[in-house]
């Protein structure tokens, strides 16, 4: 007997048969003699619709209200699942984030989880009654409800099943597994069996929509095994793990891409020391995430410096710059959300050299031009227009021989 967590996405839970198809699948492992929780997502397109409201009313809305809002979706789906089980004779009970409760900081539309109490849903498990969690949400400090951010969903079932000592998460998506490249781009991606934390982690964060990147960084750190498989089709699936469980190390593998990125450029800003803590120190308190970073020292004593941000932060991003423009005294801000991110992952580049510049050698090749590149120990990533994002992941996903054969 094991137990485990399964997690289906909003496209899992789109409608009331496909509901009833979780319930079904779910049943399985019920009757396979395992205990099972399970996380929900709200039905697909639910939260894109939420969102939208609260940014139509304001760009700038208060996030605790907002996390009212965008919490809703998971609280239908919770009740419709298990109303769909108790139908096939499955004993199951909804439960919210603060039921459980999943615990939070008080960052309202991006909060961290803390602490997830997970004594009652294991007896509820033990004595054959099956929690369906609703993904996404938590409480936060003060009581209020709080949400994990867009994919949340995935952190909400790892930390779940770190908390109940799971012995696997399975995450059901609308895809078999976890592919060298979006294969919607590329028809020739390849499935992988397995996948280490800490690649997955790097596909994650620069763009690759399988699984949310704090889900793996949680993962990693609670080693919960976590497998990716199909809702919809009885497939082996691939499964995220320690790297010293796979045996061959591949150079690349994985080609990500990010159109979720904008690109944030201050002009002329004095070159002294602090200046850079003080602009991203804003921005922290803020909320706004930064990650590619390049500064540039002009000859008269100022600097270009040049980062990007959430294409969904961006208007906040400007605000709290505007805000602060005496006190850092740059001369303009230029924004630019027509841009995307293109990243070529592997453990493998620890041991080998070259794969930077087989990647800029290709972008060459076909025309594109680099804007910003970052790089990790496993990971290179380079800033283009957006308007060459599929040739790139193309391009690239050719040259570091990913491509598998043709169907």
């Amino acid at each position: 007997m094991s137990r485990i967590v399964m997690k289906f996405g909003g496209t899992s839970m789109a409608d009331l048969d496909r509901i009833r198809n979780v319930a079904n699948r779910v049943k399985r492992e019920v009757d396979a003699g395992n205990e099972v929780a399970v996380v929900v997502s709200a039905m697909a397109g639910t939260t894109n619709q939420l969102v939208k409201w609260c940014q139509d009313l304001s760009p700038l809305h208060d996030p605790r209200e907002y996390d009212v809002v965008v919490a809703t979706g998971e609280q239908v789906t919770i009740g419709l699942l298990a109303i769909a089980l108790q139908t096939i004779g499955v004993p199951a009970r909804s439960w919210q984030g603060w039921q459980v409760p999943v615990r939070t900081d008080h960052a309202h539309g991006k909060a961290r989880v803390t602490e997830v109490e997970g004594e009652t849903l294991i007896a509820r498990m033990q004595a054959g009654e099956v929690p369906v969690v609703a993904g996404f949400q938590g409480v936060a400090p003060d009581g209020r409800v709080s949400t994990l951010g867009r994919g949340g969903s995935d952190l909400s079932a790892v930390v779940l099943a770190a908390a109940i000592k799971a012995d696997r998460c399975d995450i059901y998506t609308d895809v078999d597994g976890i592919y060298t490249t979006d294969p919607r781009i590329v028809p020739r991606a390849r499935k992988l069996d397995r996948i280490s934390y800490e690649e997955m982690l790097e596909l994650a964060s620069v763009g690759a929509k399988v699984l949310q990147t704090r889900s793996v960084e949680m993962a990693m750190k609670a080693r919960v095994r976590v497998q990716v498989l199909s809702s919809f089709e009885d497939k082996p699936g691939s499964l995220v793990v320690d790297e010293d469980e796979i045996m061959e190390k591949p150079i690349v593998s994985g080609i990500a891409y990010s159109r979720d990125e904008a690109k944030v450029t201050l002009r002329r800003v004095p070159d002294r020391p602090g200046i850079a803590a003080t602009v991203f120190g804003l921005l922290a308190a803020a909320n706004v995430n930064v990650d590619m970073i390049v500064q540039n020292l002009g000859a008269d004593g100022s600097t270009d410096m040049t980062f990007t941000v959430g294409r969904a932060d961006l208007a906040r991003a400007q605000d709290a710059l505007d805000k602060a423009r005496p006190e850092v005294g740059f001369e303009a801000i230029l924004a630019d959300p027509d841009v995307a991110k293109i990243s070529v992952v592997g453990i493998g580049m620890r041991s080998h050299a070259g794969v930077a510049t087989t990647m800029f050698r290709t972008l060459a090749e076909k025309g594109i031009n680099i804007q910003v590149i970052s790089t990790s120990e496993i990971k290179v990533s380079v800033l283009v227009a957006a308007d060459y994002t599929e040739l790139a992941v193309r391009a690239l996903h050719t040259a570091y021989g990913l491509d598998g054969p043709a169907a």
